[in-house]
């Protein structure tokens, strides 16, 4: 259960000074702007400023010491399962991989590592990563783990004009800014950010333009009740169309927590899906010490494989986490590490378990794939296809 942000632990005084810095940032941008920001731009600032948001700046995120723990921090099993669905786009499309959003390192290491066990490896490795930090501790990982692999990585700090292979992204999505909007009676409102007195509150204002038209659009579509507060994802559409102009041959997956459009914006579902996470406790507040927690929304896959296709991308599958790692040959996967060391199988069973359990990761999150030139059925959708819930 997510808990109220007055009951979590407090942060020592540098990493408050931090927080501060970048608060004092957002008033600014505020009154630059006349007093109200969209909560996209709120979202975006609090992750994204340079130097100071969540993933620019120096905070450990992910494991045991960070704020949540990702598929790939829990067991070596996901990447190796996912290997061979990469093995698979690689050899349909080129030998390369872009990972986008990398973390700690631990997905591309793991990777790797598997990949060359399967004889496919990629000719490049790049990883897309804005964070310097980050970046760093990628580094670190793939040497403590593949040191011979690691020229074969790269670091992109920003979009490729073009590419070919395989493009993974494992828990992006969630973390791109959303706009919030209320349905009301017959008005349109989009939720924003004031600063009174210093304290960051909500204020809400028409909706316009292109986000009044989606917001329109959604309501038709769905049926919304009335006074209804959710999340439109602006800018994973616009993310994801952008990698049609970009991808020669190839296919993107992209791997999340979320649901198909009907399930996104249920009855039931009227606050929204907005959470925040610090030091392994969710909440709903994020206001609570910018900078130093992550900030995130679950993700619309109907707008994710719409934004692919109407841009001109191919849409090649759609299914839970659980089936896409039992379809890319997870219990074989399991079956290799207990011949391998008996006593270590039981906790890397442990984990895999939550990686499908469906109390767990197995069914929450998703795996799309979309892609170009890619003419065969993609391994990891071959069984439990949920295409038609989109």
């Amino acid at each position: 259960m997510p808990m109220s942000s007055a009951s979590l632990p407090l942060p020592d005084a540098d990493a408050k000074a931090h927080s501060d810095r970048l608060v004092q940032h957002i008033a600014a941008e505020i009154d630059a702007c006349g007093g109200w920001i969209s909560f996209a731009r709120f979202m975006e600032l609090a992750l994204y400023a340079p130097g100071l948001g969540y993933y620019s700046g120096g905070a450990r995120k992910f494991g045991a010491a960070g704020d949540f723990v990702t598929a790939p921090e829990m067991t070596p099993v996901f990447a190796r399962s996912l290997a061979a669905q990469v093995a698979q786009i690689m050899a349909a499309s080129a030998a390369e991989v872009i990972e986008v959003g990398a973390g700690s390192g631990r997905l591309a290491a793991d990777l790797l590592q598997e990949l060359e066990l399967r004889e496919a490896l990629p000719q490049r490795y790049r990883i897309l990563e804005l964070s310097a930090e980050l970046k760093e501790r990628q580094r670190e990982t793939i040497a403590a783990t593949v040191p011979h692999l690691l020229e074969r990585v790269t670091w992109l700090d920003r979009l490729p004009e073009s590419a070919d292979g395989c493009i993974v992204a494992n828990e992006l999505l969630d973390a791109l800014p959303v706009h919030l909007v209320r349905w009301q009676d017959d008005a349109l409102l989009e939720r924003g950010v004031v600063n009174e007195h210093g304290r960051f509150a909500w204020s809400e204002r028409p909706a316009e333009g292109a986000l009044a038209e989606r917001a329109k659009t959604l309501a038709e579509e769905v049926g919304l009740c009335d006074d209804y507060l959710s999340e439109v994802g602006l800018a994973a559409m616009g993310w994801t169309a952008s990698w049609a102009g970009i991808l020669g041959r190839g296919a993107l997956l992209l791997i999340d927590y979320g649901f198909p459009r009907r399930e996104f914006y249920h009855a039931q579902r009227r606050e929204g899906t907005l959470m925040c996470h610090y030091r392994h406790h969710a909440h709903p507040d994020p206001f609570f010490l910018p900078g130093l927690q992550d900030i995130t929304a679950h993700v619309d896959f109907t707008a994710i494989a719409e934004a692919g296709t109407e841009a001109g991308l191919d849409f090649l599958g759609y299914t839970t986490q659980a089936a896409f790692l039992f379809n890319c040959g997870l219990t074989e996967v399991l079956a290799r590490n207990a011949a391998d060391d008996p006593r270590r199988y039981l906790p890397i069973a442990n984990a895999a378990q939550k990686l499908i359990s469906p109390a767990e990761m197995g069914e929450l999150f998703k795996v799309i794939a979309l892609g170009r030139g890619i003419d065969e059925p993609l391994l990891g959708f071959i069984s439990g296809d949920r295409s038609g819930t989109l």
